[in-house]
This record gives structure tokens, C-alpha cells and sequence, in this order.
């Protein structure tokens, strides 16, 4: 049997209910994702600390596109030749916005602005050790 990973380990969460893992400064309360370490983004803290954090599950779009260029690995989805898929940059009632991958079987086609916006776990590929996973939005209906 193979093993089912992440394809980017500490991004994310799996099961039923998954979620993206950021950051909140222990100082002013911001949240950040990816992960942060070292010193907090926000110009007005001096916070150095950060406390792993589950982000929301649901969000709205603020933008989207589609990405007619081929990303590097991890994320090269499987197929050849190369196939367009849609992104969504989706904001969080934390306050920030994640730009991520929409899930398989949606296009840019599917979604506009407002449109409410859940986190999925997907098969990107799948090797000779195992299924790789990669989190992406989906259209709530």
C-alpha cells in the first residue's frame, strides 16, 4: 500500500474538515499565511513570537484568473500536454487573502467575486511512493 502526503508538509490539514495552518503573532494578534518565523510583517509590530493557527475553512473571492503559465514543482498538475487551471485569491474573516488552486473540475467559468469558497484536499499526483496532496478552493453550492 502507498502512502497518501502532502505535497507541501505543515500547509495544511486533512480529514474531514481540513484547514490551512498559518500564523498569529503572539504581540498583535496578526494572522499570516504561510507560516512566519523570525519577526512579525505587520509595520507596526516589534512581535518576534507566533502561535500555530487553524485558519477558516470558508472564505469569498476577492479576485480570480486563470494561470495559462506552468507552475513548478510541486504544483504541476498531472496531464500532458499543459492545461490552464483557475486560481482564486479567496479572503478569510481572519482578514488576509489566500491565493490558491481551484478544485479540480471548475474553471474561471465557474466563479466570480463574492462567491463563498470552502477548502478542499485533492490528489495533485500520485508516484512510485505514493498519492500527493494539495489543498484548493471549491465553490460552495
Amino acid at each position: 500500500m502507498t502512502a497518501t502526503t502532502p505535497a507541501i508538509e505543515g500547509w495544511f490539514t486533512t480529514g474531514e474538515a481540513p484547514a490551512l495552518i498559518g500564523s498569529r503573532c503572539t504581540t498583535c494578534s496578526t494572522v499570516f499565511f504561510p507560516r512566519t518565523e523570525g519577526f512579525c510583517r505587520n509595520p507596526a509590530c516589534h512581535g518576534e513570537e507566533f502561535s500555530d493557527t487553524e485558519l477558516s475553512r470558508r472564505g469569498r473571492v476577492w479576485s480570480y484568473t486563470d494561470a495559462q503559465y506552468q507552475p513548478p514543482a510541486p504544483y504541476i498538475p498531472a496531464g500532458d500536454p499543459y492545461v490552464p487551471f483557475a486560481l482564486a485569491a479567496v479572503e478569510l474573516p481572519e482578514g488576509i487573502v489566500v491565493l490558491g488552486q481551484v478544485a479540480d473540475g471548475f474553471t474561471v467559468n465557474d466563479i466570480k467575486v463574492g462567491d463563498e469558497m470552502e477548502l478542499v484536499v485533492e490528489t495533485l499526483f500520485v508516484d512510485e511512493t505514493g498519492e500527493r496532496t494539495i489543498w484548493r478552493w471549491r465553490p460552495v453550492r
